[in-house]
């Protein structure tokens, strides 16, 4: 039912009537009035509601069985996925123009480590796997969250 899908994500989100009220620009009467299913939100809301918490307005509106099996749960902990995987994903790729601005305009430093490294692959090769493996887990991270 709509009044329970916006009372458990709300919840899950762990806002207050007034403050969900407030992010989607109506009052907290209104937000009551839909938790209780004693009124609907218009349209136009229900694409702002299903936009915040990144639902689809099908998963708000229909009781199909397939929706009653859905976890709201899994849904609102997407985002922290989400943002994980684009700060790993552009964290590997400043360090990695870092690393090549160092290597250009200061050449000993990038020798330096290469020579204190202890395995094989000198200490440029290391860093640049370590931030293409920053990168791909990243965007995993990120693929994931879209999949759901």
């Amino acid at each position: 039912m709509l009044s329970e899908k916006i009372y458990k994500l709300r919840k899950n989100s762990g806002l207050s009537q007034e403050q969900l009220a407030e992010k989607l620009n109506v009052s907290r009467q209104a937000i009551s009035k839909w938790e209780s299913g004693t009124a609907v939100p218009e349209s136009e809301k229900l694409v702002t509601i299903s936009n915040y918490f990144g639902v689809s307005v099908d998963y708000l509106l229909k009781d199909d069985e397939e929706d009653k099996g859905k976890d709201t749960d899994s849904i609102v902990e997407e985002k922290p996925k989400m943002i994980a995987g684009i700060i790993i994903c552009i964290a590997g790729i400043v360090s990695m123009v870092i690393w090549g601005l160092l290597s250009i305009f200061s050449p000993e430093s990038s020798d330096q480590m290469g020579e204190s490294s202890m395995i094989t692959i000198d200490g440029n090769g290391i860093f640049l796997i370590l931030c293409v493996v920053a990168i791909i887990v990243g965007a995993g991270l990120l693929l994931k969250s879209k999949k759901k």
